[in-house]
C-alpha cells in the first residue's frame, strides 16, 4: 500500500509505499553481496527506500525483493540500499550512489520523482528508475501500475461478500498511488450494484469529489485503527486501507474482532506479509518483485532501458493482480469467484474500461 493524505507533505509520509521522515541524512548503505561471482566487474543496483525502510512489509520491501530476485538470477549482479529517513534524504542519498558509480539506481515510490528528476538531469548518463512516478526523464525508467484495474475485482468482490451492503476504505495520503486503488474499489462496488441490481454502499472515498478518509500516515497502526474503527462504526464490514503499515492497525483489530469485519490488503499479499491473513479477504497486488527484477537484468545484459513507454502493470501483463483467497477460500461463493475471474480477463480484453484520475501515464 499504500499512499497518501492529507497532513503536510514533509512531515511523516509514505506514497504507496513511501514515507517521509525526519533526519537529515539516511542509514549506510547495506549490502547484500554474492559470496560467488566470477572474478569480473560486478554491475552494481543500488536502491533508495523511503522512510518506511525495507521490512515496511509493502512498497519498499517488494522492491529490495526483486533486486535479490535479480541477483539469484545473475552472480554478477551485486545489490545495495540506503534508507532514507527524512524527505530531504532523496536527492542526498540518489547522489551519494551516483558518486559511488552505480550502474543502476532505482528509487522507491512516486514521492522521490522530483529527487529523482534533478538527480537525473544532472548525470544523464547515469542509469536511474522509479517506481510508481514517471517524471518524463530519458535516463529515468519509470514503473507504473494500474492498480485501479485490481482494485475493480476486489470492489466487485467486496460488494458481494459484505453482509452489512456497506463497505469501505480510506488513504494514508491523497495521492496517486493512493487514490488509484480508492477510485478502483468504489468502481468495482458500481459495477456490483448495477450488475446485481443491488445498492451496496461505499464508506470512506466518493470517487466524483475525490475526497474521503486518510490517516495522514503510513507508520502509525492506531491511526489506521482509528479511521477504519470510524468505518465499521459506520456499518462497514469489509474495509481496504491503502495507507502502507498503518493499514496494520485495521488488519490487527480485524482479526481480534472475530469476525465482525474483514480486509482487502494492498500492494503486497497480506497472508505473505503481515501475521493477520485470517482477517484478509484478498489483496490487491502491485507486482513490483518482477518489474524490479527484470530491469535490473536487462540493464545488467547491456540493454538500454526506455524510458517511454517504461513499464505499466496491468491485469493483462501481470503487472496488478488480486491475491489468492487463503483462509476465505471455503466462504467465497463459486459463482462469486467466477465473476471476478471474468471480470479480470473482460478488463484485459478491454471489455470492461477501468478509468481513474490517478492512472499512470506513459
Amino acid at each position: 500500500m499504500r499512499s497518501v493524505r492529507g497532513m503536510r507533505i514533509a512531515s511523516a509520509i509514505v506514497a504507496g509505499g513511501l514515507v517521509l521522515g525526519a533526519a537529515a541524512c539516511g542509514e549506510a548503505p547495506k549490502d547484500d553481496n554474492n559470496a560467488g561471482g566470477n572474478g569480473g566487474k560486478k554491475f552494481s543496483a543500488c536502491m533508495v527506500t523511503d522512510v518506511g525502510g525495507i521490512d515496511d512489509k509493502s512498497f519498499n520491501t517488494s522492491a529490495w525483493k526483486g533486486l535479490q530476485e535479480a541477483k539469484k538470477e545473475n552472480d554478477n549482479i551485486d545489490i545495495k540500499n540506503v534508507q532514507s529517513k527524512a524527505e530531504a534524504d532523496y536527492e542526498v542519498n540518489l547522489t551519494g550512489f551516483v558518486n559511488q558509480k552505480c550502474d543502476f539506481i532505482l528509487a522507491v515510490g512516486g514521492l522521490m520523482s522530483d529527487a529523482t528528476k534533478k538527480a537525473a538531469e544532472a548525470n544523464k548518463n547515469q542509469q536511474f528508475a522509479i517506481v510508481d512516478a514517471n517524471p518524463g526523464v530519458d535516463n529515468i525508467y519509470p514503473m507504473q501500475f494500474d492498480t485501479a484495474q485490481a482494485g475493480f475485482q476486489a470492489g466487485y468482490l467486496a460488494a458481494g461478500m459484505s453482509k452489512s451492503g456497506k463497505v469501505g476504505t480510506y488513504g494514508g495520503l491523497p495521492i496517486p498511488p493512493v487514490t488509484i486503488f480508492m477510485d478502483g474499489f468504489a468502481d468495482g462496488v458500481a459495477y456490483y450494484n448495477k450488475a446485481k441490481g443491488k445498492t451496496v454502499q461505499v464508506i470512506g472515498w466518493d470517487k466524483a469529489t475525490q475526497k474521503g478518509s486518510f490517516t495522514n500516515d503510513f507508520v502509525k497502526q492506531d491511526e489506521g485503527k482509528k479511521v477504519s474503527d470510524a468505518l465499521v462504526a459506520q456499518g462497514a464490514d469489509i474495509i481496504m486501507p491503502v495507507a502502507g503499515g498503518a493499514g496494520l492497525g485495521t488488519t490487527a483489530a480485524a482479526k481480534a474482532s472475530g469476525g465482525k469485519y474483514s480486509v482487502v490488503w494492498v500492494d503486497v499479499d497480506g497472508c505473505e506479509s503481515t501475521p493477520d491473513c485470517s482477517a484478509i479477504l484478498t489483496t490487491v497486488v502491485k507486482n513490483i518483485p518482477d518489474a524490479v527484477k527484470d530491469a535490473v537484468l536487462k540493464a545488467a545484459n547491456g540493454e538500454k532501458l526506455q524510458a517511454k513507454p517504461g513499464f505499466v502493470g496491468t491485469l493483462a501483463n501481470n503487472g496488478v493482480s488480486i491475491a489468492p483467497y487463503h483462509d476465505f477460500d471455503s466462504k467465497v461463493p463459486a459463482d462469486l469467484k467466477a465473476e471476478v475471474d471474468k471480470i479480470k480477463a473482460d478488463i484485459a480484453a478491454g471489455t470492461i474500461t477501468v478509468t481513474s484520475k490517478a492512472q499512470p501515464t506513459k
